[in-house]
């Protein structure tokens, strides 16, 4: 991993992408969705500041464990500008996102367990179907294997 010395303040978008592990499309993706910032040279080159780096690595690892790019960014804008990340930061805000992925792994969880059922009963029932009805949401309103649009009276049906 190159080193930038300490003396320099602002990296360029190679620099960034080869210290971060991050593809420079990915920072540039990352950018525009307002999760890190630049500013522009007089030849209109990107110059990130060292914060980014820190920014990028709290950013792919809260990737890693599925969270939202919208959550991330939600998550750094409660930072002040140009603070980089620190423990004390990812550990509030994980902590406020264990409880969305603890919601993730149990609906994964039911997913797992009633897949092989889903498959070998094949009805698709919005009525009984856990994969296409979770929570038994539509049943209480209609049976069948998909929701139609209501229809007026004077509609003609057509083959």
């Amino acid at each position: 991993m190159p080193q930038i010395p300490e003396k320099i303040h602002e990296l360029t978008v190679g620099q960034l992408s080869a210290r971060s592990g991050a593809a420079v499309s990915a920072l540039h993706f990352y950018e525009a969705k307002g999760l890190i910032g630049s500013r522009r040279t007089a030849g209109n080159q990107r110059r990130y500041g060292r914060d980014a780096l820190r920014r990028v690595a709290f950013i792919r690892a809260a990737q890693r464990v599925g969270i939202p790019l919208a959550t991330i960014r939600d998550a750094l804008s409660e930072l002040p500008e140009e603070r980089t990340p620190t423990r004390e930061d990812w550990s509030r805000l994980s902590a406020a996102w264990r409880a969305e992925l603890d919601d993730r792994i149990k609906q994964l969880g039911r997913l797992r367990d009633h897949l092989s059922d889903c498959i070998g009963c094949g009805c698709l029932s919005l009525e009984t179907c856990v994969l296409s009805n979770p929570d038994d949401v539509f049943g209480a309103r209609m049976a069948g294997s998909r929701l139609l649009p209501l229809r007026r009276p004077d509609q003609e049906e057509t083959p």
